[in-house]
């Protein structure tokens, strides 16, 4: 008898709740997309805002059955639902991340969160603490770490093909606040510039923190201290829309981070440059698909996802043959199949495969501590400070 699809067992998808993400929020949908990818997640219930009727009329529009008014109903009743949900994303303004992911933790559900992890760093270390004893998958969604062409560097770096690392260089532009958005009422640039909900770091918090833990994913360095100088460009602004950070690393190794959401002409530019004694490596998330490797004394050459000199580790997050366009939903998608891979494991009882690879709780709780020191250097004027880990 021949082989179907039909006659193939296959695990049955993960029951995913989600908080926040409801009408007009822009990274919902793209956790919603990302979580449906790879076919892993069924989205069966969800708080979808703070505001009951807009929540509802969300969870109307996705067609999800089990809506909810709270999040701590939510989470209560969920748990008591012998199909209650096995995990739930959280896509809320920062400084809902704690309170929610709590409520869950503590009845054993899986977190995939948003970044930066918390609002504040003592935050922060009480939710990874409550995290590390309840003992579930907790992801955080640093989403460039999974495009395939920075798995490959990573690779790289790690097999010591760029020698020992010395310079780091990572830059993240955008001029979308250029102006003063907030004042106009639009939804993302309100809480975002709002420290009550962002936390004390604006552009340094919401894309500084991305190219930081690029910056450590791929370099493999520790952060030793960092000298920030911080500005907020648009009269009014209560949080920093620009930042220059300085970076010395443990072992020597230097580098350099700006994040700026004043930068006229630049639309979503990460950039990552690592130099060692043997080659430097240079990647750009506006063109992902390459990676530009130039040894010492050689060649540029480049790498492509998918193509000839690209390695077992970006062929695992790879999908699509090379030539086609794989970029920011895939990358996002990568994190959602790792975190399902993790998951499925505890929900058969086995160990996690060692290849799998997702931030967590250890990246969450540094990334909040590198906002946490900007902040606390810049108003030293620049001053050399250590993260407060």
């Amino acid at each position: 008898m021949a082989i179907t699809a039909a006659h193939v067992a296959r695990a049955p998808r993960i029951r995913l709740g989600m908080v926040g993400g409801g009408r007009d929020a822009f990274i919902g949908a793209v956790h919603r997309i990302a979580a449906r990818i790879d076919d892993q997640y069924d989205l069966v219930a969800g708080c979808f805002s703070s505001n009951a009727e807009k929540s509802l009329a969300s969870a109307a529009d996705l067609g999800v059955g089990r809506a909810y008014t709270s999040f701590a109903e939510m989470a209560a009743r969920e748990s008591r639902r012998k199909d209650g949900i096995e995990a739930v994303a959280i896509v809320t303004p920062n400084h809902m991340h704690a309170p929610v992911a709590m409520q869950f933790l503590k009845r054993g559900v899986h977190v995939i969160c948003d970044k930066p992890l918390t609002h504040s760093l003592p935050e922060a270390k009480k939710l990874a603490r409550a995290a590390e004893a309840s003992g579930v998958v907790f992801a955080l969604t640093h989403n460039y770490t999974g495009y395939p062409m920075i798995r490959q560097a990573k690779a790289m770096v790690d097999a010591g093909e760029l020698g020992e690392i010395r310079l780091v260089q990572v830059e993240y532009p955008q001029d979308w606040l250029a102006e003063p958005l907030e004042a106009s009422g639009q939804k993302q640039a309100d809480w975002r510039t709002d420290p009550a909900r962002s936390g004390a770091g604006g552009s340094t918090g919401d894309i500084g923190t991305h190219a930081y833990n690029l910056a450590r994913f791929v370099s493999g360095l520790t952060l030793a201290e960092l000298s920030a100088d911080l500005q907020s460009f648009v009269p009014g602004r209560r949080v920093d829309d620009n930042g220059h950070v300085l970076l010395r690393f443990e072992g020597g190794a230097r580098g350099m981070l700006w994040c700026s959401q004043v930068a006229a002409g630049c639309e979503n530019g990460l950039r990552l440059r690592v130099f060692g004694t043997k080659a430097g490596i240079e990647w750009s998330q506006e063109d992902p698909n390459y990676l530009f490797v130039t040894p010492l004394g050689g060649e540029r050459r480049r790498i492509t996802r998918g193509g000839g000199g690209s390695g077992p580790a970006a062929a695992r997050m790879t999908r699509i043959p090379p030539g086609h366009p794989e970029g920011y939903l895939e990358g996002f998608a990568n994190i959602y199949a790792e975190a399902a891979r993790a998951i499925l494991a505890r929900r058969d009882g086995q160990s996690v495969d060692p290849a799998v690879t997702f931030p967590g709780l250890a990246e969450g709780v540094e990334g909040v501590a590198f906002v946490e020191a900007c902040v606390r250097s810049s108003a030293r004027n620049a001053a050399w400070v250590k993260l407060n880990l």
